[in-house]
């Protein structure tokens, strides 16, 4: 894909956050605040870091792969998705109905382009990445495998089962990105059971730890993302600590687990949107 200019990626951000507000308040149903928080990352990854090819192929040779484990926030990877021309931009309005390919959380047997695992069952993304990891490794393919998680998947037991198993077989070819917004659907992760040093936790696992600390600025998003890929190949796996606001870029919805899993009204979309400057046309 042609590489972007920095403003040409932030219209992008505004597009993809229009695109997933309408998408949630059209079938009152869905996760706005992280899909809003997250969005600088995944836009960065598709439009301007990864290679990968929009002509689908589920075992993906020769191109870089991602998983996004934290599948609740599936209303931004579909538009990023169908934006990047994986599918038709018109299908975004098919989500969560029924018989739709665009399921509420992601899913492989609608084989939706793009969509490599079922995911949103918490925990499990990590494993999946580093299995696709070594298989790049096996085949001698030296792309990379990218896995996003949230911050409150860290709670999940699996996560440093497979964080454990990545530095132990050296899985030098992966960067895991953990969305750090201190957020989760109950509360903020510092009172439903508190993360503490994530930093140090992932260092004493054996990983190389980036920290992205303006995880809503592109051009801290593409330097952090350089910074890891630089980090890869040298026998060790990579974490992306990315620093992001639930709900970034509309007012009433920043910095609060709220938004976590309820959509807007009429009157609420109609707020947001007009924030949202309309870059690459409505669906």
């Amino acid at each position: 894909m042609e590489k972007q200019s920095i403003d040409q990626l932030k219209g992008i951000c505004n597009q993809v956050r229009r695109d997933a507000l309408r998408m949630v308040h059209a079938v009152q149903s869905g996760h706005p605040g992280a899909a809003l928080g997250c969005t600088e990352f995944v836009v960065a990854l598709y439009f301007q870091e990864m290679e990968h090819n929009k002509d689908f192929n589920i075992d993906g040779p020769g191109e870089d792969l991602f998983f996004m484990s934290n599948g609740h926030v599936s209303a931004l990877w579909y538009s990023v998705l169908a934006r990047s021309g994986y599918f038709n931009v018109a299908e975004l309005a098919t989500f969560r109905k029924i018989n739709s390919r665009l399921q509420g959380h992601p899913a492989t047997e609608e084989h939706l382009p793009g969509i490599r695992i079922a995911s949103g069952s918490l925990g499990q993304g990590l494993s999946v990445g580093i299995g696709a990891a070594q298989s790049k490794k096996i085949n001698k393919d030296d792309k990379l495998v990218h896995v996003m998680m949230g911050d409150g998947e860290q709670q999940e037991g699996q996560v440093w089962e497979a964080a454990m198993y990545a530095a132990h077989h050296k899985i030098d070819n992966l960067i895991a990105t953990i969305d750090y917004n201190g957020q989760q659907i109950d509360g903020p992760t510092a009172k439903i059971m508190d993360l503490m040093n994530l930093k140090a936790k992932y260092e004493a696992f054996g990983w190389e730890v980036v920290e992205t600390k303006a995880g809503n600025d592109m051009e801290a998003v593409l330097k952090g993302l350089q910074t890891a890929k630089g980090l890869t190949g040298k026998g060790k796996p990579v974490l992306n600590l990315l620093y992001t606001e639930m709900g970034y870029g509309v007012d009433f919805m920043v910095g609060t687990h709220k938004w976590h899993g309820i959509a807007p009204d009429d009157a609420q979309l109609e707020n947001a949107l007009g924030q949202l400057e309309e870059t690459l046309g409505d669906y």
